[in-house]
């Protein structure tokens, strides 16, 4: 039997977590943006009422108010996205046990082995959308397919509430009419050079022969060619998560970067939250790691070991270093993430290193003094009350928490 895979994708998913606790946005565009009081930053996620008006994802707000000078604007609460989508893996739990998250909005679930219980793909689906309207409030599209990357595809092919099965042998109706750049991976430069060598939709590019791709592309074009032709051997991964071991946070960017400068602000939003999460449960680390998705989905991942330390400067100073050691300036990020792990209790007896100073520097006594002001202050009136300098003259407009939220 060949494998049954859904790509189950929450609409407009920032904007409608906002929605089941503010009924007074029903009906009305409205969207979650950075900084919409000073009308800085960008669009995040728009409500469908604000997409029929022009309104999209990764639109300056200025823009945006230009569209629809009437939409109502929510800034960001990524702890409530954070727990909104908790539910919402619980909630897919309950139909099978191997899924893959791919961001904080969208997951892979292997419903080969669960079809029995829930009915053909299609009756199953029903069912998931049913219960995540039900029970959560929330709206998704699903795409069914044999493989990852198909059961992608299809899930943007109808939005909201769609619910598409693109099979291998209905790939050449469904698939291959629509632009090249519709393709999942596909981006705004390699659309440009595949137009450039008159590839302009996936059919085109499914004909053409995949040694001329890489030829063109590099391994990126071997990927571009599978992909066209519906070929992914990549399984569903569960994703295990253990605090005990780690505790990490990723983002995966609205608009990708093409300048190391600007991953610096994003890396210091990842760390105070990995930082703060640490000392909420009395953690302290050894090791960082930073992961950094490309444009072309390919992945590095690299780590380094620091003083034992919940500290978020040091959690970002680590950060910056092995982003740095891992871009390159021909690569676009589409995705980046950080980790502590390593842990020992904070305040436990443990070894002190004879290579170690046996008091922290005064620099340090500042850095937990501030991180503990922060928290304090956080605690009393919310995760958005303060933000470090670093991060408001950037202009950082998203927190510190797995993202999408636009779908």
């Amino acid at each position: 039997m060949s494998s049954v895979i859904f790509l189950v994708d929450m609409n407009a998913f920032f904007i409608s977590c906002e929605m089941t606790r503010n009924r007074h946005l029903h009906g009305l565009p409205a969207a979650v943006a950075g900084d919409p009081d000073r009308r800085l930053g960008i669009i995040l996620a728009a409500n469908y009422e604000a997409r029929a008006l022009g309104v999209r994802t990764a639109m300056t707000v200025h823009e945006a108010l230009r569209k629809c000078p009437k939409i109502k604007l929510v800034p960001p609460d990524h702890d409530f996205y954070l727990k909104k989508s908790e539910e919402v893996m619980d909630l897919l739990y309950g139909f099978s046990s191997i899924i893959e998250p791919n961001s904080i909005d969208e997951a892979w679930l292997d419903m080969t082995g669960s079809l029995q219980l829930f009915g053909p793909p299609v009756v199953s689906a029903q069912r998931i959308m049913q219960e995540i309207e039900q029970q959560l409030g929330l709206w998704c599209s699903i795409g069914i397919s044999e493989n990852k990357f198909l059961a992608k595809m299809a899930s943007s092919i109808k939005k909201p509430q769609g619910i598409t099965t693109l099979w291998i042998n209905e790939i050449q109706e469904k698939m291959w009419p629509l632009p090249v750049d519709d393709l999942y991976g596909v981006g705004r430069k390699t659309a440009e050079k595949l137009t450039g060598y008159g590839i302009r939709t996936i059919g085109d590019l499914a004909a053409i022969d995949e040694g001329l791709l890489a030829g063109w592309f590099g391994k990126t074009g071997r990927m571009l060619s599978r992909h066209a032709r519906g070929i992914d051997p990549d399984p569903v991964l569960p994703h295990q998560t253990d605090a005990a071991k780690s505790i990490g946070r990723s983002i995966t960017l609205p608009q990708n970067l093409t300048h190391a400068d600007e991953a610096e602000p994003i890396l210091l939003s990842l760390a105070d939250s990995v930082g703060r999460t640490a000392r909420k449960n009395n953690r302290m680390g050894r090791t960082v790691q930073v992961v950094i998705k490309f444009s072309d989905f390919t992945v590095t991942t690299r780590q380094m070991n620091i003083p034992l330390s919940n500290s978020t400067q040091h959690i970002y100073q680590a950060g910056c270093q092995l982003f740095r050691r891992s871009w390159k300036p021909s690569q676009e990020v589409r995705l980046l993430g950080i980790t502590l792990s390593g842990f020992e209790i904070e305040g436990a007896d443990r070894q002190i290193s004879l290579l170690g100073k046996i008091d922290a520097s005064a620099a340090d006594k500042r850095q937990v003094a501030v991180d503990q002001a922060m928290d304090r202050i956080r605690d009393r009136f919310g995760e958005k009350s303060i933000k470090r300098a670093r991060q408001i003259d950037a202009g950082e407009n998203v927190d510190s928490s797995d993202e999408k939220g636009g779908g």
